[in-house]
């Protein structure tokens, strides 16, 4: 194998361009038995990849053809399985290769097995520049103690999500979840400065899912003219290929669980999201999705929050529709973004805590200036103004989340069972 792949370098070493891989190599799309792997470079070349499971890497070699949108779909691999990757370009006097960028992943699990463990965090924004809403002198005096003042004590001159992302490249993750809003601004332009340079370790190293925030609808999402916004800045370079309806909602099933991506931005106002009424073909889709997962743990992944007491709110709209399916089909868990705060429900049935219901779990620290709590609700469990991300295991049937701030202190910890 290192002697073909010598020889197809020196085949193709003619008319190709120095390059540096600017973005990158980040996964998604994972199943059992393939797996996607992007990158980005300042100039068109060509790229080579090996693979195989992990240790040995250099089972199988990919080319992939000259260009600086790369995309590799590597077929033949099997659930259950560790896996590394080399990614190499050329050097810079187009005789050789540079250094590989290396990498590892993991399939997904099949039925039978009962463990799952994931990272799950939202809100990559970039809003340093925006003042921190204050809590008024009654909400502290009543609030401050059971559900903590802002936890934003990070070092001036540190970036927060390069310490969150130092913390979360030191688990040994199966996946990772993003609840939305990867940017400010939704576009492509400011994607690597807020999300993919500061999380690239965590990237090159986890699948990527991604439930899709109004953000991504971009600043004019409520303007019909903004149709093609999200193809041009989003869908190009990212895949969540699960279903038709891809990328706007999507659902997978992963040892003893199904995740369900739901994308209820009508409820914000972006006119090219899918509707969320209940004759819409994703409530119709959500229901059947929801019914079909038998007796597996069901978590829901949506950017629009339910319940929420932060500065936004909840979605009405959204909850008023998607909320009696949640509580009908049993679903466990519901991880939202839009906010950026923590914020943990009681479980919740029919607007009230019971332990039957429904646990909602707001994760909105991924790099957007944390913001108070403005308003109160008897469904709030904990709620802290802080930095932060989740790490989630399945065992059997429990699941257990633990939350940390940047620092890698824990926030906050919850146990379900089915």
């Amino acid at each position: 194998m290192r002697f073909l792949f010598l020889c197809l370098l020196t085949l193709c070493t003619s008319g190709a361009y120095a390059a540096q891989i600017i973005r990158g190599p980040y996964i998604e799309d994972p199943t059992q038995s393939t797996m996607v792997l992007r990158w980005q470079t300042d100039e068109p070349t060509p790229a080579w990849l090996e693979y195989g499971p992990s240790p040995r890497c250099n089972q199988i070699l990919k080319i992939n053809p000259e260009g600086t949108q790369h995309k590799a779909i590597l077929y033949g691999l099997v659930p259950n399985q560790d896996f590394c990757y080399r990614l190499y370009v050329y050097n810079t006097a187009r005789d050789g290769v540079q250094v590989p960028v290396e990498g590892s992943f993991r399939t997904l699990y099949s039925a039978e097995r009962k463990e799952v463990h994931f990272l799950a965090f939202g809100n990559t924004a970039d809003t340093s520049t925006q003042a921190i809403p204050q809590e008024n002198e009654a909400q502290t005096s009543v609030l401050a103690g059971l559900f903590g003042k802002a936890r934003n004590e990070t070092t001036e001159g540190e970036d927060p999500k390069k310490l969150l992302a130092q913390q979360m490249a030191q688990t040994d993750a199966d996946f990772l979840i993003h609840t939305g809003d990867l940017t400010a601004s939704g576009l492509d332009e400011d994607a690597d400065r807020e999300f993919f340079a500061p999380y690239k370790d965590v990237l090159k190293k986890t699948p990527l899912f991604i439930a899709l925030g109004a953000n991504e609808y971009g600043p004019d999402r409520d303007n019909r003219e903004s149709k093609s916004f999200i193809r041009t800045n989003y869908s190009r370079f990212h895949d969540m290929s699960w279903s038709n309806a891809t990328p706007k909602y999507y659902s997978f099933d992963t040892a003893n669980a199904r995740f369900i991506f739901l994308d209820a931005n009508a409820a914000y106002g972006a006119v090219w999201a899918p509707d969320i009424d209940e004759k819409s073909t994703q409530y119709q889709w959500l229901r059947t999705t929801l019914a079909g997962a038998g007796e597996k743990w069901k978590i829901v992944v949506v950017n629009a929050p339910m319940y929420s007491t932060g500065q936004k709110g909840p979605a009405n709209e959204a909850a008023a529709n998607f909320i009696p399916l949640f509580e009908r089909y049993g679903v466990d868990l519901v991880l939202q973004g839009a906010e950026a705060d923590y914020e943990r429900t009681f479980p919740m049935y029919q607007d009230e805590p019971n332990p039957r219901g429904v646990t909602y779990v707001t994760l909105g620290g991924g790099g957007a200036t944390p913001t108070r709590r403005v308003s109160s609700h008897p469904s709030t469990a904990r709620f802290v103004s802080a930095y932060h991300y989740a790490d989630v295991k399945i065992s059997d049937r429990k699941l257990t989340m633990t939350v940390y701030n940047e620092r890698g202190e824990q926030l906050d910890k919850l146990e379900l069972y089915i």
